[in-house]
């Protein structure tokens, strides 16, 4: 399964309350999980089976909660049992695609 998600945190106070310094603690998280992902300005993309993603996707948001007293959470899911590597095969065909009506 793909999932894509955004976190951030809200109700922090003071020069503390960093939204960037939040986000790349979920990020360091995902990261550190070893499992395919991809960050874009906006979601941060993590592949693999169900229970492990949603356990990074919880400790992430564990991750930014320690910057605010309360936190958002994004998320859309690509349940395609029985495939793998589609971080980068969804990509590749979308580019093949275009190649062809060039």
């Amino acid at each position: 399964m793909l999932v894509a998600f955004s976190v951030a945190p809200s109700g922090g106070e003071g020069p503390n309350a960093s939204v960037h310094d939040a986000v790349a603690a979920a990020v360091r998280v995902v990261r550190e999980s070893g499992l395919p992902n991809r960050t874009d300005a906006m979601f941060t993309t993590i592949e693999g089976e169900w229970d492990e993603v949603f356990d990074v996707v919880r400790r992430a948001t564990e991750a930014v909660g320690r910057y605010g007293s309360r936190v958002s959470l994004v998320l859309k899911a690509d349940i395609r049992p029985g495939y793998t590597g589609e971080l980068d095969g969804k990509l590749e065909r979308l580019e093949a695609a275009l190649e062809q009506t060039d």
